[in-house]
């Protein structure tokens, strides 16, 4: 109980923390931070509109942090989601070019597989580069995001490009059976359950299977992986390809649902999002979900602080760039015995000195 209340504590207290920077912040521009905040949270979840809001984007985010949660389990650290996401969204809107499909739910299903196989063959990439060539993942997933831009960019400016989009380059919108509804006739679509149900079937694989087992055997001691005969190498795999899938699902899920197309519009940030939402869930995919909820609020606030307050919009990335170091300074804090520390430091009793008595 007094580890789960741990493992609580501390993620709270660095959004606490990065709230309370983030006030500081803003108070040097000449804002009052506790109306920043109060705007904050009403723009995130003050209304139904605000929640709309808040949902649409915690369902790409849902799914780029378990692009880093399920290789994290496996002891890499991966932060390729956002090229895993283009390539996705891609692959999706590539798709109806080389194959007629129709327009259902068939169709629908097989934009979402091809942008699931086009990130996990991204992601994979750099689980392979790691252990088949010595090359730390962290750099070769970070390096592949910038080369499945540039290589996103080149296709939909090019032999992708639709020659009706004059001013934005856009690839040819899918047809409309292709798309993902909303909820209810809400805003909210489809993806958010698509996130949700992906969040809960990685955490039940990750606790409940012998494979799960198996991966976050090799992520948490490989030596004793490796003396049990574990195919570390096929496992880390694995988990790279599952979690670029669900990184390159988001892709074609923003393509169906939201873009219509594949344009610049798509190369939103939520793979780098992704990051921090996984940290501050400690990678567990179940937590993902109300993380990504509060951020997905939190970007959705952006636009509201900006209209109220004359803040840029951006400047809810400042919030998650100090909630991203004050949780990775609470991973250094969570290491530290406290109670050894303390009792190192107080102050001994002194000894009287034992004396020879004279004879």
């Amino acid at each position: 109980m007094r580890n789960a209340l741990k493992e609580i504590a501390l993620p709270v207290f660095a959004i606490a923390a990065a709230l309370l920077l983030f006030g500081v912040f803003v108070w040097f521009a000449g804002v009052s931070p506790l109306e920043v905040w109060v705007i904050l949270f009403k723009g995130a979840f003050g209304d139904w509109f605000s929640w709309q809001n808040t949902l649409q984007r915690a369902a790409p985010l849902m799914l780029t942090a378990l692009c880093v949660a399920i290789p994290a389990r496996a002891g890499l650290v991966i932060i390729g989601g956002e090229g895993a996401l283009v390539l996705g969204g891609l692959a999706a809107a590539a798709l109806p070019y080389a194959l007629p499909l129709p327009a259902n739910l068939v169709g629908t299903l097989a934009l979402c597989v091809a942008g699931a196989m086009a990130g996990a063959a991204w992601i994979a990439l750099a689980g392979w580069l790691r252990q088949y060539r010595g090359i730390n993942e962290t750099i070769s997933s970070l390096l592949l995001a910038y080369i499945a831009i540039g290589l996103f960019k080149h296709l939909v400016e090019g032999v992708l490009r639709d020659p009706a989009s004059l001013n934005k380059p856009a690839t040819r919108s899918i047809a409309e059976g292709l798309g993902i509804g909303g909820i209810g006739g809400s805003d909210v679509h489809w993806g958010l359950v698509i996130g949700i149900v992906a969040c809960l079937v990685s955490g039940l694989w990750l606790r409940a299977t012998a494979s799960g087992f198996s991966v976050r055997v090799v992520g948490g001691n490989p030596r004793t992986a490796q003396l049990v005969g574990l195919p570390a190498s096929g496992l880390i795999l694995t988990a790279c390809g599952i979690g670029g899938a669900c990184a390159g699902v988001a892709g074609a899920v923003e393509v169906a649902a939201v873009h219509t197309n594949a344009n610049a519009s798509l190369i939103a940030g939520y793979g780098y999002a992704g990051i921090l939402v996984s940290f501050i869930a400690r990678h567990n995919p179940v937590a993902v979900i109300p993380v990504a909820i509060l951020f997905g609020g939190f970007g959705a606030a952006g636009s509201l602080l900006q209209r109220r307050l004359g803040l840029p919009d951006a400047s809810v990335l400042v919030l998650q760039g100090m909630a991203f170091v004050l949780i990775l300074a609470s991973e250094g804090l969570r290491m530290i015995d406290w109670k050894t520390l303390l009792k190192n430091r107080m102050p001994r009793a002194v000894q009287p000195r034992m004396t020879k008595e004279a004879t």
